[in-house]
């Protein structure tokens, strides 16, 4: 899935720098602690960005931003308490592709994931990877698809719930493969990585920074990573097309939103602050380490990019027959 992005240039920092507009000397923002809501578990891909986020701009306002933790419903949850939240600054949330996608895979749309909520700016891009089971002995992907076949329906995939990015990221799989295999979603990502210890499931598509740790301690085995090149933070796995199977690419983004009404000075100051804390290099190294590349631009890059990702989501969702719930 193409989606336009603005990565990390100092061109790009110094434009958002001179453009924010300085916050009134009177309301001292922020002058208490601030929440970013993260709508998956500890330890998932949007948790283990966030809080590298969160610490450096802790240290940088003197107050605390505290990372609150809301799984549920494939993210909605967190959606959904950010959008209620008060427009006051003192509020944001970490998201990913599943602020969009759950709104399609619903009849009963809980909010409009492009009207409802201000875009703050994208923070890291990361591949996903294909994560086998200990229990599955296979090297490349067309073995996987090839066993599959050999018997559908026996095999399975995990995912983080219905409409979370490695539930779309495995379907899509799925669907580009042509095999049978069963859905099981998780609500806890410790769960799930329990699951592939055991061959409870068979294979996963994580967003790398959720497993990186595991993948390098050589708990778990990576098949290959959906990306075009190889990702540094695992120099030996291949990519997809390497290990034979080019048609599938996927990858996951994570974002700051903040609710419809923010103050424009607020946008302008939390997309300069964060775009200087993803510009240093202490922070790029954590992002490297976890297989997460540092995303930025205006806060009108990020809602053009929701926005085009949203109508390709739609399609995407049809064309695989995902149904909605």
């Amino acid at each position: 899935m193409k989606l336009e992005r603005s990565y990390v240039s100092l061109a790009l920092l110094s434009s958002a720098v001179l453009h924010a507009v300085p916050v009134a000397a009177q309301d001292q923002w922020p002058s208490r602690p601030l929440r970013m809501i993260v709508p998956f578990t500890s330890g998932s891909a949007s948790d283990v960005t966030g809080r590298i986020l969160a610490q450096r701009l802790s240290e940088m306002y003197g107050q605390q931003v505290v990372v609150d933790n809301r799984p549920g419903a494939g993210g909605l949850i967190g959606s959904e308490l950010v959008r209620q939240a008060a427009p006051d600054g003192y509020t944001m949330a970490m998201i990913g592709q599943p602020h969009l996608s759950n709104v399609l895979l619903r009849a009963d749309k809980p909010y409009d994931p492009l009207k409802d909520f201000a875009a703050i700016g994208l923070v890291a891009v990361t591949p996903n990877v294909i994560v086998l089971a200990r229990t599955v002995e296979l090297k490349t992907i067309p073995e996987l698809i090839a066993l599959a076949k050999a018997k559908p329906g026996a095999l399975n995939y995990g995912s983080a719930g219905i409409g979370s990015s490695s539930h779309l990221a495995g379907a899509m799989f799925v669907s580009k493969a042509k095999i049978d295999v069963v859905h099981v979603p998780f609500r806890q990502g410790a769960d799930s990585r329990s699951a592939l210890i055991t061959g409870t499931i068979h294979f996963y598509l994580y967003p790398l920074p959720a497993i990186a740790t595991m993948l390098k301690a050589g708990t778990l085995k990576a098949l290959a990573v959906a990306s075009a090149k190889r990702a540094g933070a695992l120099p030996d796995v291949p990519t997809s097309a390497e290990a034979g199977f080019p048609e599938y690419k996927s990858e996951s983004w994570f974002g700051l939103i903040g609710p419809r009404a923010l103050p424009r000075r607020v946008i302008a100051k939390l997309n300069a602050d964060t775009a200087s804390v993803l510009n240093e290099p202490a922070t790029r190294q954590k992002f490297a380490l976890l297989g997460a590349e540092p995303g930025f631009g205006p806060p009108e890059h990020f809602a053009k990019m929701q926005r085009d990702e949203y109508a390709e989501l739609g399609a995407l969702i049809k064309a695989i027959g995902m149904k909605v719930q």
